[in-house]
């Protein structure tokens, strides 16, 4: 078989291959060429840096945390805006409150009225007591059964009388003994048979349970 080659096939000669060899050796430097800067000396080639997988990952990472602390702070925040306003709120409710609590004090105390330490005072002030408390009884009433009992004396006791006799003796201006005293005391008022409203408050609470009202009542009861 003679040295010419085959129909439908081409043999490479030593020529296509050089040729070949040299495109490819002017690809190469092209490439070199284009990596190297201007400027740079003859011979330098710089190489591409490659771009790491875990720097990307990294660089998510650290992003996805800023965006948390952010959102964070946002909560936290808030979170102390709304406690300032409630503590705010709170004392504010505190202050109107303690004023509001002052105010009434004020309001009763300007409706209390002052009473003179006399029979006169201490009859109005029993009266006043009593309106509250709704027992009856008039000024007349109580003031005419006070002289008949004690002359109007806040002291008196009886010593002689049958209760006296069995160790209650009957005190105050309306005469009351300790049993009634304590049973018909009125809350506000001294818990002593002799300080004068308070043996009038009570003596009046007993007559109104008694007799409907100290009014009606005209002699030892």
């Amino acid at each position: 078989m003679s040295a010419s080659s085959t129909p439908g096939h081409s043999r490479l000669t030593k020529a296509h291959k050089l040729s070949f060899a040299g495109v490819a050796t002017l690809g190469a430097a092209a490439l070199a060429f284009s990596l190297v800067p201007a400027g740079a000396a003859e011979g330098d080639t710089i190489s591409a840096a490659p771009v790491a997988w875990t720097q990307v990952v990294d660089g998510a990472q650290t992003k996805a945390v800023q965006q948390h602390l952010s959102a964070q702070l946002v909560v936290a925040d808030k979170a102390a805006k709304d406690a300032a306003a409630k503590a705010k709120a709170d004392a504010e409710a505190a202050a109107k409150k303690a004023r509001e609590q002052k105010e009434a004090a004020s309001r009763s105390a300007a409706r209390t009225p002052v009473f003179a330490n006399n029979l006169d005072g201490w009859i109005k002030e029993a009266l006043f007591i009593m309106k509250k408390e709704g027992i009856p009884g008039s000024y007349a009433g109580i003031h005419k059964n006070i002289m008949r009992e004690s002359s109007g004396n806040p002291m008196a006791i009886n010593n002689w009388d049958i209760n006296a006799q069995n160790g209650i003796p009957s005190k105050g201006l309306l005469q009351v003994i300790y049993p009634t005293f304590k049973a018909y005391h009125v809350k506000g008022t001294k818990f002593d048979q002799y300080d004068p409203v308070a043996n009038i408050v009570a003596a009046c609470n007993y007559a109104a349970d008694r007799y409907g009202s100290m009014d009606n009542v005209n002699s030892a009861y």
